[in-house]
């Protein structure tokens, strides 16, 4: 399969399990064809993997994710995983991996210990670093927004929420990106699967600490908690730490990553923003609708499906392709225009249904932390070299973003 974007003829030859697809591909005018010529295709199989179900349309992404009992989460959400023999090692065990009744008893139990009193005291201290971070950089040149902002926010913000110590989060934030891949072509599998074990053997010792001491933070939450008269056991809390290191570090920070660089593309509505004619969080949610850092969500269907016309037997892996969706020219007036002030906002950046994204509170807390202080302390913003794309058929955006942000008069005052 062709991964060029050289695809005038056959959308088909566009390969979605190839990093370089996303890289060198109009992935834009793609994916307008493809929800105009076939909004739901069947991918073919490569040597990464079986063939599987493109779903491109806001509406069909809707169908799947608001219908768990024929499209299951328990195999696996992301494509790399269902690819894999035997669907995702953490299937059945993370929040995110599990279906009903056990999704919602575990949902249940951690929005309990996400008290709006700990919710306070994560916000609290997030506003206090972005300041910090923010107050560092303002003024001084050309520093990279991506690595020296961007990164700490949202790490701080999960580690502090989980209860890991403030001196560990950079160490975890090395780790979790290695995790994922995602900054590089060429990392070796072996680096990957050994960042990920040792993740998972830093999480368990902080489980087993606060099993003997719990203390008022998410881990001491689930390794005292039980469901349905019965604990959690440390595999499941493991891979639930895990699973909330990944999804709590990477979207809000490309999504602030996204933003810079728009905000320094449409000064427009950077001034719209600054200037209180639009709301921060009006904003946010644009934010998130143009960046939409979480490409993709995969499903298995359980019974045959009929979506669209297409019938998907069971078994079928479904990836729905909230790029795509949050494009839709269906839902979204003028989807490809950067408008702050865009209402009503139905984007997936954040899921749909059961699986609605748990910590999307966090994730919106930290891009308006962010928003409130580049309005406060910066006049203007401006890209000073190119952005580095991310390696990934997963997640979009930037590790490195090179700005400068001049300071606001009542700031450098």
């Amino acid at each position: 399969m062709s991964n060029i974007g050289a695809f005038a003829d056959d959308l088909n030859s566009v390969d979605l399990t190839d990093p370089n697809t996303f890289l060198h591909t109009d992935m834009e005018d793609f994916w307008r064809r493809v929800r105009a010529e076939q909004p739901i295709y069947l991918h073919p199989a490569t040597d990464r993997g079986s063939e599987f179900w493109v779903v491109s349309r806001h509406a069909d992404a809707i169908a799947v994710l608001q219908d768990p009992e024929r499209f299951s989460s328990q195999p696996g959400n992301m494509l790399s995983s269902l690819h894999k023999p035997g669907g995702d090692p953490a299937a059945g065990k993370n929040l995110a991996l599990t279906d009903a009744p056990r999704h919602n008893a575990m949902r249940t139990i951690l929005l309990k210990a996400f008290s709006p009193r700990t919710r306070k005291v994560v916000t609290d201290k997030l506003q206090q670093r972005v300041d910090h971070l923010l107050g560092h950089a303002v003024g001084t040149g050309t520093f990279d927004f991506a690595k020296e902002v961007a990164e700490v926010v949202p790490m701080g913000t999960i580690g502090d929420l989980l209860g890991f110590p403030s001196n560990d989060h950079k160490y975890l934030l090395d780790l979790s990106r290695e995790a994922l891949s995602t900054d590089d072509e060429g990392q070796a599998e072996e680096d990957v699967w050994l960042s990920r074990n040792e993740l998972l053997i830093y999480c368990q010792e902080i489980i087993e600490a606060r099993r003997e001491n719990p203390q008022d933070d998410l881990i001491s939450a689930m390794a005292t908690c039980q469901i349905n008269g019965e604990p959690m056991t440390d595999d499941e809390v493991v891979v639930n730490c895990y699973g909330f290191i990944l999804a709590g570090d990477h979207t809000s920070r490309l999504a602030m990553v996204g933003a810079v660089l728009a905000f320094s593309q449409h000064p427009d509505q950077w001034l719209a923003l600054k200037e209180g004619r639009v709301s921060i969080a009006s904003a946010v949610e644009e934010i998130v609708r143009w960046t939409t850092p979480a490409m993709h969500i995969g499903r298995t269907a359980t019974a045959e499906v009929t979506i669209a016309g297409q019938t998907i037997r069971e078994r079928d892996h479904v990836i729905l392709w909230n790029t795509s969706a949050n494009r839709d020219e269906d839902v979204f007036r003028d989807p490809q225009s950067f408008d702050l002030a865009r209402t009503p906002n139905k984007h997936l950046g954040f899921g749909f249904g059961p699986h609605f994204c748990f910590g999307s509170y966090l994730g919106r807390a930290e891009i308006a932390a962010v928003l409130k202080t580049l309005c406060s302390r910066v006049e203007r913003i401006e890209l000073m070299g190119d952005p580095k794309s991310l390696y990934s058929t997963f997640l979009r955006g930037y590790s490195s973003l090179p700005v400068s942000l001049t300071p606001s008069r009542s700031a450098a005052g």
